[in-house]
C-alpha cells in the first residue's frame, strides 16, 4: 500500500486545500502537506532492496478483467529517484510560489497537488492503460496552471503544449489496444501490463517502416519524444516555459519532461528492441542535432528565461543520446542526468522567476552589474550555472560524462559534435552571466540601488539551499544515487545487448 499511499496523498491533500480558506492558511498548509509527501515518499527507500532488479513493492489488482487492465504498481531502480525527484521538489515548488502566485491561490495548489499523483503514478505504473490514464491525467492540471497563472500569450502557449502532447498520446494509445489485442492473440487472454507486453515477440524486418514492430516502436516513440521534447518535436516548450509561472516553469522542465524519457526507458526500448537498435542512429541524430540546435538558439536569446528553455532542449538531447547509445554508460548517464537536469534547470528558472518579482523584466540587455546590487543571488545564480554547464564536483557533470563515455562506444559520428555542445553550452550560460551580473550598471540595476532589502530573502534562501546542496551532493558522491539503480540498469541493458550484435543498418 506504500505506493497507493504516495501516489494519492496528494490528492487528498488537494480535496483537504479545497477547504481551506485564506491565503496565508493555504500557503502554509500547502508546504507542510508538500513536506509530508516528500517525507512519505522517503520510506520507500527504506524497503527497497538495491541488490534486486525485480520490481518492488507491488500492489497489483484486477480493475477491468475482461481486458487484462489491472491497478498494477511497482518500483524499481529506474523509477526509484524521478519518483525521489518528483516528491523533493512539490515544497521547494509550493514554497516558490508564496510571492509568484497571489490570485486564486487555493486553486493553484490544488491543481498542484493533483498534477503531483498524476507524475507520480506515471512512474509506477506498470499497467498500459493505468500509465496512459495517469499521462494523460497531467496534462490537465498544467493546461489550468499556464492558462491561468501564466503571462500574456498564455492561452497560445497552453493550447499548443495540450494539441502536441494529445496527438503523440493518441498514437501510443493505439499502439497499447493493439499490444493488448496481442497478448489475447497470443496467450489466449487479454493482458494490459507491462511485464506480459516484454514477452511478446513481434516481428521485425530491418528497413521496413511497416512491419509491425516498427509501427508500434514509432507510435510509442513520438509520443515520447513529443514529450521530452526531442528535435524538432521541441516548439511548443519554449511558449510553454516563457508563459508558464515560476512553479509551472519548475514542475515542467523538473518532472514532466522526464516522462518523456522514463517512456523510452520503460516501454519503447525495452519492448522493441530490435527496432530501438536498428534506428537508434535516427534518434542518436536527432539527439545531437537538438543538442547543437538548443545551444545555437539559446545564444541568440534577448530574453533570461527563453533561454534557460532553450537550453532544456540541448540538455534533453543528451538524455536521448544517451538512451539510444544502447549501452551501460549512456543508459547510467541519461538516468542520471535526468535527475541532474531536474535539479539544475529548476533551480534556474526559480533564479529568473525571483529577479522578476523584483524587476518584472527579463531582457538581459537591461541589466549589467547585478552581482553589486544582489552579491548572494549572483553567488547562487552562479553555483547553479556552473552545474548547468557540467562543471566537474556538480551534479551536470556525471549525467554528461557517462552519455559522451556511451556515445564514444557506440559511434564517434555522434559523440563528437556532442562533445561540441558542451562548449556551446559553457559558452551561452557564461555569456549570458557576463552580461547579466558584471559590466556597467544596466537601468534595472540602477533603479534597484534605491529600494531597501533586494537580496535574496529567508524564504528564497530556504528554497536553494535544497537544491545547492543536492547539485554537490551529486556531483562528488554520484554513488549514493547510482548504486541504488545499477541493478535495474544491468537488468535493463542486457535485454537489448543482444540485438545490438547481430541487427545493423540495412539487415534483412
Amino acid at each position: 500500500m506504500l505506493l497507493s499511499l504516495v501516489v494519492f496523498l496528494p490528492m487528498v491533500f488537494a480535496l483537504l486545500l479545497a477547504f481551506a480558506r485564506g491565503k496565508a492558511t493555504i500557503r502554509m498548509a500547502a508546504l507542510v502537506l508538500s513536506i509530508v509527501e516528500f517525507l512519505v515518499s522517503l520510506l520507500i527507500l527504506k524497503h527497497f532492496d538495491i541488490r534486486s532488479a525485480e520490481l518492488q513493492l507491488v500492489e497489483n489488482v484486477p480493475w477491468v478483467s475482461r481486458f487484462g487492465i489491472n491497478y498494477f504498481l511497482g518500483i524499481d531502480g529506474i523509477s526509484l529517484w524521478l519518483v525521489i525527484l518528483t516528491t523533493f521538489l512539490l515544497p521547494i515548488t509550493v514554497l516558490a510560489s508564496w510571492k509568484s502566485i497571489d490570485e486564486k491561490v487555493g486553486g493553484f495548489h490544488i491543481c498542484l497537488f493533483a498534477l503531483q499523483t498524476a507524475m507520480l503514478g506515471t512512474f509506477l505504473s506498470m499497467d498500459s492503460i493505468l500509465f496512459y490514464v495517469f499521462w494523460e491525467l497531467s496534462l490537465i492540471p498544467m493546461y489550468f496552471i499556464i492558462g491561468i497563472w501564466g503571462g500574456p500569450r498564455r492561452i497560445y502557449a497552453t493550447v499548443k503544449f495540450f494539441l502536441y502532447t494529445m496527438l503523440g498520446s493518441v498514437l501510443m494509445l493505439i499502439g497499447i489496444i493493439y499490444m493488448i489485442h496481442l497478448t489475447g492473440k497470443v496467450n489466449g487472454v487479454f493482458s494490459a501490463s507491462f511485464l506480459d507486453f516484454y514477452k511478446l515477440e513481434i516481428p521485425f524486418v530491418g528497413g521496413s517502416l511497416l512491419s509491425p514492430q516498427a509501427l508500434l516502436f514509432f507510435a510509442f516513440a513520438l509520443a515520447f519524444a513529443i514529450k521530452v521534447p526531442l528535435f524538432p518535436f521541441h516548439t511548443w516548450l519554449p511558449d510553454a516555459h516563457v508563459e508558464a509561472p515560476t512553479p509551472g516553469s519548475v514542475i515542467l522542465a523538473g518532472v514532466m519532461l522526464k516522462m518523456g524519457t522514463y517512456g523510452f526507458m520503460r516501454l519503447a526500448i525495452p519492448l522493441f528492441p530490435e527496432a530501438s537498435v536498428y534506428w537508434s542512429w535516427l534518434f542518436c541524430l536527432l539527439a545531437v542535432a537538438g543538442i547543437i540546435y538548443g545551444a545555437l538558439v539559446a545564444m541568440v536569446q534577448t530574453d533570461i528565461k527563453k533561454l534557460v528553455a532553450y537550453s532544456s532542449v540541448s540538455h534533453m538531447g543528451y538524455v536521448i543520446l544517451g538512451l539510444f547509445a544502447l549501452n551501460s554508460y549512456g543508459a547510467t548517464g541519461a538516468l542520471y542526468q535526468m535527475l541532474s537536469h531536474g535539479i539544475s534547470t529548476g533551480a534556474l528558472f526559480l533564479l529568473v522567476g525571483m529577479i522578476y518579482e523584483r524587476t518584472h523584466s527579463r531582457e538581459i540587455s537591461k541589466y549589467g552589474g547585478l552581482a553589486i546590487a544582489l552579491p548572494i543571488y549572483s553567488i547562487v545564480f552562479f553555483i547553479v550555472t556552473l552545474s548547468s554547464i557540467a562543471v566537474p564536483i556538480t551534479n551536470g557533470f556525471i549525467g554528461e560524462f557517462f552519455i559522451l563515455l556511451g556515445a564514444f562506444a557506440k559511434d564517434k559520428t555522434f559523440a563528437i559534435p556532442a562533445t561540441l555542445g558542451v562548449v556551446l553550452g559553457a559558452t551561452y550560460m557564461l555569456w549570458m552571466f557576463k552580461k547579466v551580473f558584471f559590466g556597467v550598471e544596466g537601468e534595472i540595476v540602477r533603479q534597484m540601488d534605491k529600494q531597501p532589502h533586494r537580496d535574496l530573502s529567508k524564504r528564497e534562501l530556504g528554497l536553494m539551499l535544497p537544491l545547492l546542496i543536492v547539485i554537490f551532493w551529486m556531483g562528488i558522491f554520484p554513488d549514493h544515487f547510482l548504486r541504488w539503480s545499477k541493478s535495474s540498469l544491468d537488468h535493463y541493458v542486457n535485454n537489448f545487448s543482444n540485438y545490438e550484435l547481430t541487427i545493423t543498418p540495412g539487415a534483412k
